[in-house]
């Protein structure tokens, strides 16, 4: 959703591997060979110091003092093998059982697009049987993190140009009303280019991702590949049991991602999404708290227009960021992946309705914490007259734009806008807003589209019914358009499940499934945990 603010851009890892022969004799079918056979030099992620610091945030001290980082050398564009090469940056949890326990690596990635998979590790997660019988492993896709993460673009501009029609219907915006917003789009992609290429950004896309993987995969010393994947993260899974069948043996694909239409449409689904948990969450908040300020989901959207104003007139200070009505959106939002965080929010709300000042305080203050603590004790950054502040989440827009064909005519984002605004008037506009400059971005090798991998193994679905970030409906979409798949339904709320151990019906069959390859029962659905 929003996006923070960097100084300057991490240098891209460029250079070269060694080829056989000459480089213009290396063919692009040769690019895997060229990179097969790396040997991964481990070594100890963290100093003390920093292992102390996880520790404290709750971490264990065995398991972070155990974690090992190397890189991967893989090129940037696969049809020229000789070319630039980038190195990424890989993280690994020893499996923790016997020589004959282990099963091989499992490769996890966490979603996003743009979303470092290095701190994924830090925390001990998955049952004690699949950690003692894989290594797990998780890396920084390309452009992300250590593997040549970068900022560009200013996210602030669009974010302004969009209040200039804020209570507009969006059916009623002229080209004039959005010519600014089309210029900080515009200027945003530009941005980009200037920022790091346009070959680079070319070669960013979900396809070169699943190369990667299986370049990772040999890399680990695996004959096929273990795999789970969150949100985004099946995307990269679909796609790979897709492109390397043979190369595959188990994934896991949780919080499935659509995989064929363009992301305004996209946005629009996401729309819906959001407005089915917000309403859940508005229904639970009515039923389990007296102060709740809805009586159900009928009158949640004007209810929280309600508080949205009373933010606006006077907006609180919190951590020296002043929270309005928009902010509050935003952080709802994000805090709508979490069911357990629905009975703070209750209470957030029903301060905020009843102009409990000191109560509205405390609960904004650890909200704003929660949602965006892990970046607070970031140095902030200084910049100089006339700079612009750069999307520090750039590769999340960057990748979207790879990925999918967009429409270049700022209308169809208005008409988009204008269906999912009035699916959702609390999320919709800004769901679809932030495709835009997606209309203005450099040709792209884009991800395939309609692809069903009929000659993978077996491959598991998870979805869960109320998930706000990836509906439930593309979980069921995706279970359809791989040939070898099988869903299991979550009947809860959130966004992703598996692993997290709150759902037994889910984690039991799953993990038998990475561990043996054999599917859970068909159609499996599993209750919501209180």
């Amino acid at each position: 959703m929003g996006a923070g603010t960097v100084a300057a851009v991490t240098a891209l890892v460029s250079g070269c591997v060694p080829t056989p022969g000459e480089p213009e004799a290396v063919e692009a079918a040769d690019a895997a060979a060229v990179f097969a056979g790396q040997t991964i030099d481990w070594s100890a992620c963290y100093d003390d110091e920093q292992i102390d610091e996880l520790v404290e945030w709750g971490s264990e001290p065995d398991w972070v003092e155990a974690l090992e980082c190397g890189t991967v050398t893989v090129p940037l564009d696969y049809d020229r093998p000789d070319g630039r090469t980038l190195d990424l940056a890989v993280v690994r949890a020893p499996a923790q059982g016997s020589t004959e326990e282990r099963v091989g690596s499992l490769v996890v990635n966490p979603g996003g697009p743009g979303v470092t998979g290095l701190d994924m590790l830090d925390f001990p997660s998955f049952s004690d049987q699949i950690r003692a019988s894989f290594d797990l492993v998780s890396f920084d896709p390309r452009g992300v993190g250590e593997s040549g993460g970068f900022a560009c673009g200013n996210w602030t501009a669009m974010a302004e140009a969009r209040q200039g029609f804020e209570g507009t219907d969006p059916a009623d915006l002229t080209g004039a009303d959005l010519r600014p917003l089309e210029e900080a789009a515009r200027a945003y992609a530009d941005d980009c280019v200037d920022t790091v290429g346009e070959d680079f950004l070319a070669h960013i896309g979900t396809v070169n991702v699943v190369r990667d993987l299986d370049v990772l995969r040999d890399a680990l010393g695996d004959e096929r590949l273990t795999y789970v994947g969150y949100s985004y993260g099946t995307y990269i899974g679909a796609l790979y049991a897709q492109t390397y069948p043979d190369n595959t043996r188990a994934l896991v694909l949780d919080g499935a991602v659509e995989t064929d239409r363009p992301n305004v449409e996209v946005a629009y689904d996401q729309a819906v999404g959001f407005q089915d948990t917000w309403e859940l969450f508005a229904e639970d908040c009515a039923a389990t708290d007296d102060a709740c300020p809805f009586t159900g989901a009928d009158d949640a959207d004007a209810a929280m227009a309600d508080i949205m104003a009373a933010l606006d007139r006077e907006a609180p200070v919190v951590e020296g960021v002043t929270i309005d009505g928009a902010t509050l959106v935003s952080m709802i939002g994000m805090e709508l992946y979490y069911e357990e965080s629905w009975d703070y929010l209750a209470d957030l709300l029903a301060a905020v309705d009843t102009g409990d000042a000191e109560a509205t305080d405390h609960y904004l203050g650890y909200l704003y914490e929660n949602t965006y603590g892990l970046y607070a004790d970031e140095e902030s950054v200084e910049l100089k007259p006339g700079e612009e502040e750069l999307d520090a989440e750039a590769a999340l827009t960057a990748i979207n734009c790879a990925d999918r064909d967009d429409p270049t005519d700022i209308f169809a984002y208005r008409d988009a806008v204008d269906r999912a605004s009035e699916v959702s008037p609390l999320f919709g506009a800004d769901l679809v807003w932030e495709q835009l400059p997606c209309a203005y971005w450099p040709d792209t090798e884009e991800a395939p589209t309609g692809f069903t991998a009929p000659d993978a193994p077996p491959v598991v679905v998870v979805g869960t019914v109320g998930d706000p970030a990836t509906p439930y409906t593309w979980a069921e979409e995706l279970a359809g358009q791989l040939e070898t798949a099988t869903l299991v339904t979550y009947e809860g709320a959130g966004h992703t499940l598996y692993g997290n151990d709150k759902s037994a019906c889910v984690d039991e069959p799953v993990d038998a499934y990475l561990l043996t390859g054999e599917a859970p029962e068909a159609d499996l659905s599993c209750p919501a945990v209180a």
